[in-house]
């Protein structure tokens, strides 16, 4: 039977099977160092969670001369070595929403107009809108501690369920998390891939929720194929075991324009203390609300299933809202994003959307096209 060495995993940074092939350990991480690692090569991907993909500006760049170009559209050239760059200050959000009536029935018949979308309260407008089944990255993630050894045939076969559920051009990539958490199968369309990861996890030790949900979110900026992302995870119980904490982990997921977050908390059992549980069952609840996830809490493991096929046409029936906000990236801080929809004939409807983000620094700018060049 392939085993994996957990001892080698905290030495090396990835765990080695008897067969050679690497079971790979995230290492959460909620302060990046200065210098962020370059990423690896598939199969072994980057394992240490270090520091946001996008660099800080820096702050030793030369002080440029700048002008107000006829039709720059409330943008601002700047000219430098003979060399000519536009900025703007428009900023691109894109939202994931689902759309619920007042009976709790999703609704996927609205039109861009329905929509209204308002940043710190201000109005914003919509310049982007779909409402197809996206692509998607996934990653799901298992808790693997001690307490979860009866729980795991139904979660595992409910995980491939969500897999087959999906669209043919989804990837997704599965973590187990105890005290630590481990990558069993990278990114994979695979049914037999993932079923083969699925028989690398092995219940023992205590539960690192947030650690887990931090090096995800950051493997997922870092490999993902798609920018419509998912996180699932499915828990018995609260974090015990973590570094990072709960508004720290939330606080990664929006700096990294991050993924929904979707959880499945198997909160019943002679196991699970009354205090335990409402504690998880808030935690859980906090994660998916400020992500633009839902949290689910079965009664049973028959109900597990049924639940993952939900989450699947959650995911393929959402709409896509985009729009260019009107505060400067440059000015920093959290914005609070709200979401309404109104249409005739409906009534109550509600928008489950991420509730705010962090804007990324702007990128190196590049000379505008046309540009005078040499001396």
């Amino acid at each position: 039977m392939l085993r994996r060495s957990k001892e080698l995993g905290r030495l090396a940074g990835f765990l080695v099977l008897s067969c050679g092939l690497p079971c790979v350990q995230l290492v959460a991480q909620t302060a990046p160092p200065a210098q962020p690692q370059p990423a690896q090569t598939r199969p072994t991907p980057p394992l240490t969670v270090d520091s946001d993909p996008v660099s800080s500006p820096d702050a030793s760049t030369p002080v440029k001369t700048q002008q107000q170009a006829p039709g720059a559209q409330g943008g601002v050239i700047t000219r430098e070595d003979g060399h000519y760059t536009l900025r703007t200050n428009a900023y691109e959000v894109r939202l994931n929403a689902s759309v619920i009536d007042s009976s709790g029935r999703t609704v996927d018949s609205l039109p861009e107009d329905a929509f209204h979308v308002y940043e710190d309260g201000v109005p914003q407008t919509v310049v982007g809108f779909k409402h197809e089944d996206l692509p998607v990255s996934l990653g799901i993630l298992i808790d693997s501690s001690g307490s979860m050894y009866e729980k795991t045939a139904a979660v595992n076969e409910a995980s491939l369920d969500l897999v087959k559920l999906s669209n043919p051009a989804d990837e997704a990539f599965l973590v187990d998390f105890s005290s630590e958490a481990y990558i069993d199968q990278d990114f994979t369309n695979s049914i037999p891939k993932l079923q083969q990861g699925l028989a690398y996890i092995h219940t023992s030790g205590g539960t690192a929720l947030y650690d887990a949900v931090v090096a995800s979110a950051d493997y997922l900026s870092k490999n993902a194929k798609h920018p419509k992302q998912v996180l699932l995870i499915v828990t018995d119980g609260e974090d015990n075991a973590s570094s990072a904490s709960l508004e720290s982990a939330i606080r990664r997921v929006q700096d990294l324009d991050g993924p929904a977050i979707y959880c499945i908390g198997l909160l019943f059992g002679d196991d699970v203390s009354r205090n335990e549980a409402k504690h998880a069952r808030e935690v859980l609840q906090e994660l998916a609300e400020q992500t633009g996830g839902q949290a689910y809490f079965p009664k049973s493991l028959k109900e597990v299933d049924g639940l993952t096929r939900e989450v699947a046409q959650d995911i393929r029936t959402q709409y896509t809202i985009e729009y260019h906000s009107t505060k400067s990236p440059s000015l920093g801080g959290y914005r609070q994003i709200h979401v309404e929809a109104k249409e005739k004939g409906f009534h109550g409807l509600q928008v489950r959307t991420r509730t705010g983000y962090f804007p990324k620094p702007a990128a190196p700018e590049k000379p505008a096209s046309g540009a005078p060049g040499g001396n």
